[in-house]
């Protein structure tokens, strides 16, 4: 059966809600498109990655993501893409993309089973396998799962850059995506460390430690030149459904952290309460990932508890001050346009774009005043997906089901919601992640062809302004963001405005950092780790590309900076976490994690129900 006329789309962008949800389809929705499996159930509680093998690091000589592939949209060699080019610009040699990729092979951790979202196993459900040259699972979570399986429609979400540098306003990269889908996920999970001293105090004077250990100090057996922690808090409890904890946002004096129903702010030195905990009725659902000038965050929360809840209820958050501004309920939209899940997108400074599954709605961020609304038009577009940051790109399914199906991106006025300019993404294209803003950095996935494609565009234009033409498997840590429609927040991309970052696969120990041209798309030079051991490119700042090493099991993770001119690229370390704590840094499975003022934060992003405290978020400093 054909999809009806005008009817917002079965998949991605547009879809009436995501099946992964679990809530009821709502009435009179039409039928679903041909050839869909059936939906997973629930996935099990995570587990946590082998001893010796850090998460995030792959086995020997696995195909996954960034996989040589076959042509892309925009004219890769062989066979002539959309746009009917011979190559990449007219080249007359064969691309690195030339080579059909490992569709049916396990994905980029070597798992036989594919795990489903957040790396756990689905139940009762073929194994999904990894696409290729996407983006990779978060770390720890070992394999991958197609995002395309059974969603013909499907436009995932998306992710710019590692940390975006907005109005003074420094983001923490996500490794994994939010969105209570009243499902478990993996969290942080149960720690079974000994509870910290005074000098990484478990939430004091809140009441939430468990008070079940004879307090211990995680600094005991620092070495020299090791950093030091700082101070270290534990999750409330959650249901047996679990919680989210998205967002984390630090500013001059707290580091605060959203979790289940509560937000707390910590003082950035101590970790003391910063302000009392802020209590909302019910579930968080969603959050900006940066802040205002004025240190002002914006979050939803659900109406009720049951799976049909919408998440539209929502808040301005002082981080200063801990007090809370404006509320709005998020008013219905049309038929099938659902608020189960919600993506808050803040954008310059002022402006916060809602984004439904089907449209969008904004606001002034400052005083919840409705400013437009971003709704279905031309040949059955539905927009539901938005970029945060400088700029506001709107991405849209069209005409799902008929013979002119493809996706749409378009670059919005801020202040009015008035187009730009409009780029048609070829029949058979996905636009799966934006990477960047400063320039677009567009990624492009064909699942039927199983190619990739990452393409920068001319400032202020549709126009290809260059495409990838690195022979390379990268593999950043984009997590399942796909869920709720979130085209941004992979950890593990880094731009400027003349150069993209990419972490490689790692295939024997160390991966690497490559440093493509955005002129080009060739590569400009590459950088290795201080170790046997993965980097992820976090962001650029003054001139230094700044990095984070993930845990091994033997020795903490390492933040450092490498020169992006010419001359060395040699990394040198910003920061050596202790190894006395890898057990607990190793420990964030789904995360967000930043790097401000020469202390580093990590945080947890998705919490389950457990039987005792779980680790939500650690600060190290000198």
């Amino acid at each position: 059966m054909t999809q009806p006329p005008n009817q917002p789309p079965h998949g991605g962008y547009g879809s009436p809600q995501d099946p992964q949800q679990g809530a009821p389809q709502p009435p009179g929705q039409p039928p679903q498109m041909p050839g869909q499996p059936p939906q997973a159930p629930p996935p099990p509680a995570q587990t946590p990655p082998p001893p010796g093998q850090a998460p995030g690091t792959p086995p020997d000589a696995q195909p996954g993501y960034g996989y040589p592939q076959a042509p892309g949209p925009y004219n890769q060699p062989q066979q002539p893409g959309p746009y009917n080019q011979p190559g990449p610009y007219g080249q007359s040699q064969p691309g690195p993309y030339s080579q059909p990729g490992p569709y049916n092979q396990p994905g980029p951790y070597g798992q036989p089973q594919q795990p489903g979202p957040y790396g756990q196993p689905q139940y009762g459900y073929p194994p999904q396998q990894t696409y290729p040259g996407g983006p990779g699972a978060p770390g720890g979570a070992p394999g991958g799962r197609n995002p395309f399986k059974g969603k013909p429609g499907l436009v995932i979400a998306a992710a710019v850059a590692g940390l975006l540098l907005v109005g003074g306003t420094v983001w923490a990269v996500v490794g994994t995506g939010g969105g209570d889908d009243g499902k478990k996920k993996p969290e942080a999970d149960k720690s079974t460390d000994p509870k910290p001293t005074a000098s990484a105090p478990v939430n004091p004077g809140d009441g939430e430690g468990d008070g079940t250990a004879k307090p211990e100090d995680l600094n005991a057996g620092r070495q020299a030149g090791e950093s030091k922690v700082l101070w270290y808090k534990e999750a409330p409890k959650v249901p047996g459904s679990g919680a989210d904890a998205p967002g984390m946002w630090i500013t001059d004096t707290v580091a605060v952290k959203a979790a289940y129903k509560e937000i707390s702010g910590y003082t950035i030195e101590g970790g003391q309460p910063a302000w009392p905990t802020i209590k909302l009725p019910q579930k968080i659902c969603a959050a900006t990932q940066g802040k205002t000038s004025a240190d002002k965050i914006i979050v939803a929360y659900k109406s009720g508890v049951s799976d049909s809840a919408k998440c539209n209820q929502v808040v301005e958050i002082d981080l200063t001050t801990g007090e809370k501004g404006w509320t709005e309920k998020l008013g219905e939209g049309a038929l099938f346009d659902s608020a189960l899940t919600i993506n808050l997108s803040l954008v310059g400074d002022d402006t916060l774009v809602i984004g439904r599954s089907l449209s969008g709605v904004a606001y002034k961020a400052s005083t919840g005043a409705e400013m437009f609304k971003i709704e279905k038009y031309g040949n059955a577009c539905f927009p539901s997906a938005f970029t945060s940051g400088t700029k506001l790109l709107s991405v849209a399914s069209c005409g799902a089901g008929t013979d002119t199906e493809h996706d749409e991106v378009k670059e919005l006025d801020p202040a009015t919601g008035k187009t730009k300019w409009t780029k048609k993404i070829p029949k058979g294209w996905k636009l799966a992640r934006i990477y960047s803003l400063e320039p677009v950095v567009l990624y492009l996935t064909n699942e039927e062809k199983k190619q990739w494609n990452i393409s920068t565009l001319k400032n202020g234009t549709d126009q290809v302004r260059s495409q990838v033409d690195v022979d390379e498997k990268f593999a950043p840590e984009c997590g399942w963001a796909i869920l709720d429609r979130a085209l941004q927040g992979c950890l593990g991309v880094a731009s400027d405005i003349n150069t993209l970052y990419l972490p490689t696969e790692a295939k024997s120990g160390a991966n690497e950092i490559v440093a493509i041209n955005l002129e080009t798309g060739k590569e400009k030079w590459r950088a290795k780790p201080t170790g046997d051991r993965t980097t992820l490119p976090l962001r650029v700042e003054n001139g230094q590309l700044i990095s984070y090493e993930p845990a091994t099991y033997d020795q903490g993770g390492t933040v450092t900076s490498t020169p992006t001119g010419s001359g060395d690229h040699t990394p040198k370390k910003l920061l050596q976490n202790p190894a006395g704590t890898v057990k607990i840094e190793r420990g964030f499975f789904s995360k967000a994690v930043d790097y401000v003022d020469g202390r580093f934060y990590i945080s947890t992003t998705s919490l389950t129900s457990s039987s005792g405290q779980s680790k939500l978020m650690l600060a190290f400093g000198k």
